[in-house]
């Protein structure tokens, strides 16, 4: 029996229109609607009209809206593709919690193939053919009623009575949407397909339609104070993926989840938090000299960052990445790119365990021994969701782990034992990229992580999640200290009693300019975090 023939009921233009409106603020919303009861929680009669007036409005803007982008020509064509993306959207917001404004659209845009794949599952597979395929195949069987002139007199009037009715609901209850809309800041991102609109405009003009902005040097003549005396400097910069500084043991987390980074006396810096909840705002937002509060991705990325002016100074600096990329901030240093080809021991064709960094480094530190050298490591870490894919077998130490990439369909206790395996494998590498610099003088590391993860905390999985309205799990980040002066006990108490203030990747510039001895005009010392201790 043809399903598409069953199910055709040959609506008229309108009603083909209507009906779709009611399938995306009912379905597709839900989680929207769930949340504006949330906040509304309605007791009185005139609250239960404002909660009803929320999705009657939804309807009405969609009706207008799927009428103006096609619906008169090409009605079918316009619904099949609004349902796609809505479907696209819904699942990651009921799965994940995830909220689309630009930068998560950036995100999604910088992701590579590997990371792209590892969100196929059954899940997503059969909830798009329940939600996604079979609408859609249902929409392009219908046959719309009427001539076209008929189709355009019929929507034109009701695309009149749809703008009289949101001009009376914002009429009646202005002042409830400003209060429920000035309480709740991020209600609005949720709004399918809405946001995702929104999103997606704004990262085109940002990206493809504003002109380019002029390179600006900061520092034409940065120089590294007492080159010619002092011996050769290796500093290692460590950059995490996806940790949680709640899942360090060395920050007190009930497991020893970092053992051996203890052992080696590193300081752990326990109240730190990042720049962004995505790495394509993170990584270039850390290594530039605008700070959170004013971080602008266009201006950054046309004005040097702290490695230009460290590489402009004489210092060796090379990029290794082990992630999608450095997001441009390696654009004008050496770099070895991301290959999940090369090595059949540590990859598997879309990724390589973190080890493969530590066979780079090791490569890599015996050039440039004549000089400053500085090495960045861009882990894969915890990235999700298949956290499984993230340490060896024989790192799976807590067990049930959770081997799938659904992980909204694990138990509680399996994902966070497979996110902990993933922390107890970096440690296992952050303690080897140290043993590699023990035996070199004047050599340090330092390991930060770009964001956190949600682990389903207040129904929330991954990251991403919009800056202000973003939890903790997402923004409180690891950041761990090692160096070959730590032999100086004044120093290492002096170090240890900073690493339980308060700091943020705005931080990092300053701090990697001093560990660098670099002498800069874009030198603050009040932001270099060491900058007490090295009197």
């Amino acid at each position: 029996m043809n399903v598409g023939r069953a199910i055709n009921i040959n609506p008229s233009s309108s009603q083909f229109v209507i009906y779709s409106s009611l399938i995306i603020t009912l379905v597709f919303n839900y989680p929207f609607i769930a949340k504006v009861y949330a906040s509304v929680l309605p007791d009185t009669l005139w609250e239960w009209a404002f909660f009803i007036s929320v999705p009657t409005l939804l309807t009405l803007i969609n009706m207008v809206f799927v009428s103006v982008f096609g619906a008169v020509f090409f009605p079918r064509l316009t619904i099949a593709i609004t349902f796609i993306i809505c479907a696209l959207l819904f699942y990651a917001a009921l799965v994940y919690g995830v909220i689309f404004d630009s930068s998560m659209l950036q995100n999604v845009m910088e992701t590579n193939s590997g990371e792209a794949f590892s969100y196929l599952n059954m899940s997503f597979l059969v909830f798009f053919a329940l939600l996604g395929l079979m609408p859609v195949f249902a929409v392009l069987n219908q046959e719309i009623k009427g001539r076209l002139s008929t189709r355009i007199k019929t929507l034109l009037l009701v695309n009149v009575l749809a703008l009289v009715g949101i001009f009376l609901i914002a009429a009646f209850f202005y002042k409830d949407y400003a209060a429920v809309g000035r309480n709740n800041k991020g209600l609005v991102k949720q709004i399918i397909p809405y946001a995702f609109y929104d999103a997606g405009y704004k990262y085109l003009r940002d990206t493809y339609f504003y002109p380019p902005l002029p390179y600006r040097i900061l520092d034409k003549h940065p120089v590294i104070k007492d080159a010619q005396h002092a011996q050769p400097q290796t500093l290692v910069v460590v950059v995490g993926e996806t940790a949680r500084a709640d899942k360090f043991g060395s920050n007190g987390y009930y497991r020893d989840t970092t053992p051996n980074l203890q052992r080696l006396n590193v300081v752990s810096f326990g109240n730190v938090i990042s720049c962004g909840t995505a790495t394509a705002v993170s990584v270039p937002c850390m290594f530039s000299r605008l700070t959170r509060d004013k971080y602008d991705p266009r201006i950054a990325s046309s004005q040097d960052n702290v490695l230009d002016i460290i590489h402009r100074a004489g210092a060796a600096v090379t990029w290794i990445d082990n992630n999608s990329s450095c997001k441009g901030v390696c654009s004008r240093v050496d770099s070895i790119a991301f290959d999940p080809q090369r090595d059949p021991t540590l990859c598997d064709g879309d990724f390589c365990l973190d080890e493969i960094l530590v066979k780079l480094l090791q490569q890599n530190m015996q050039q440039h021994t004549e000089n400053n050298r500085v090495f960045v490591l861009h882990m894969i870490g915890s990235h999700g969701p298949t956290y499984y894919r993230r340490y060896p077998e024989n790192y799976a130490r807590y067990h049930p782990d959770c081997p799938r990439s659904d992980i909204q369909n694990c138990k509680e206790q399996a994902l966070v034992n497979t996110y902990d395996n993933t922390i107890l494998y970096t440690d296992y590498v952050l303690s080897n990229v140290v043993k590699l610099l023990e035996n070199i003088p004047n050599s340090a590391m330092l390991y930060i992580s770009d964001h956190g993860e949600s682990l389903g905390e207040k129904g929330l999985y991954l990251h991403g999640f919009p800056y202000k309205l973003a939890p903790a799990e997402q923004t409180h980040i690891p950041m761990v200290y090692w160096d070959s002066k730590f032999s100086d006990a004044e120093y290492k108490s002096c170090v240890t009693q900073r690493a339980s203030q308060a700091f943020s990747q705005d931080n990092l510039y300053d701090t990697l300019l001093g560990l660098t001895h670099v002498s800069s005009v874009t030198y603050q010392p009040k932001m270099d975090i060491l900058s007490p201790c090295k009197a």
